[in-house]
């Protein structure tokens, strides 16, 4: 079964998903909102990438503050994890996603991928990092 990776952000979520062996993580796409609260359809298109890609479990980049203190933010990760958990009935497991947006930016910089198109690509290459580490983690821990 898959994992399905997720970088919830104010009015995006970006979308990524393991391959069936849980070695790597590929982006999936970026699901968009108009409001912070409106989570509704970002819920129900979750569910449908969940049962579309037979996704087994989900990992939520948690924003924890590089002084590993926690913020609003955070706050709204766990609330989103828990709704997520009852909608979906699978497990949430949180990955800390510090520097995941920094290690995005770069990437596109290599890809030599220009200032105005960066926005279309940083939340799923972001999610793409998230689930990437959480594999990586797990795979390291199975040796």
């Amino acid at each position: 079964m898959r994992i399905l990776g997720l970088d919830f952000g104010s009015k995006t979520v970006g979308v990524a998903v393991s391959d069936p062996t849980g070695l790597i993580a590929t982006g999936v796409e970026i699901i968009r909102r108009d409001r912070e609260d409106k989570l509704r359809k970002t819920c129900a298109r979750i569910e449908e990438l969940v049962e579309e890609y037979e996704v087994s479990r989900i990992v939520l980049g948690c924003p924890y503050n590089m002084d590993d203190s926690s913020g609003v933010r955070v706050e709204k990760t766990m609330a989103f994890k828990e709704m997520l958990e009852r909608r979906c009935g699978i497990p949430v497991d949180l990955m800390d996603e510090r520097l995941s947006t920094v290690e995005a930016d770069e990437l596109m910089n290599e890809a030599r991928i220009a200032g105005k198109d960066r926005k279309k690509y940083v939340d799923q290459i972001a999610a793409t990092f998230i689930l990437q580490w959480y594999l990586d983690e797990k795979n390291e821990e199975r040796k």
